[in-house]
């Protein structure tokens, strides 16, 4: 999986490419941790973990990015290192199921890196402008904008 950040106007967007949407969500959550912090320390801070659940692929990213925006303001943490399971939607049928009939699922986790630690500077929003999700060829692709 990879990621680029790319100048837009006034804001920072973040291409990314990947073998698995699980992966593509990672790699984008990777690109919000790089567009906040030219540097994040390899250790230190505690792992959480987060889910979330939404009727398109496309609003489970905005969603989850949202979140991790929020966990960032709310546990005064930059969000690092992720790792991301993204579920289609399935028929409802599964018991211990906790997401509605069509509903996209994401189970996820992040380094809370102190934002004492770090230099951060403030993403205050993911943003629908431009916003891409899609297959291509072998792999996935998304591109997203964040409103600094």
């Amino acid at each position: 999986m990879t990621y680029d950040l790319r100048d837009h106007t006034a804001d920072v967007a973040v291409e990314a490419t990947a073998e698995t949407p699980s992966a593509l969500f990672a790699a984008v959550a990777d690109g919000l941790t790089a567009a906040s912090a030219e540097s994040v320390p390899a250790t230190g801070g505690e792992r959480f973990e987060l889910t979330v659940t939404a009727e398109s692929r496309e609003a489970l990213l905005f969603d989850y990015l949202d979140r991790l925006i929020y966990e960032r303001d709310v546990r005064l943490v930059l969000p690092a290192d992720h790792r991301c399971t993204v579920a289609e939607p399935d028929d409802g049928n599964g018991e211990d199921d906790p997401a509605e009939p069509g509903e996209w699922r994401l189970a996820a986790s992040a380094r809370g890196v102190p934002l004492g630690a770090v230099a951060a500077r403030e993403i205050k929003a993911v943003t629908y402008s431009e916003m891409a999700l899609e297959r291509r060829g072998d792999e996935w692709y998304a591109y997203v904008v964040f409103d600094v």
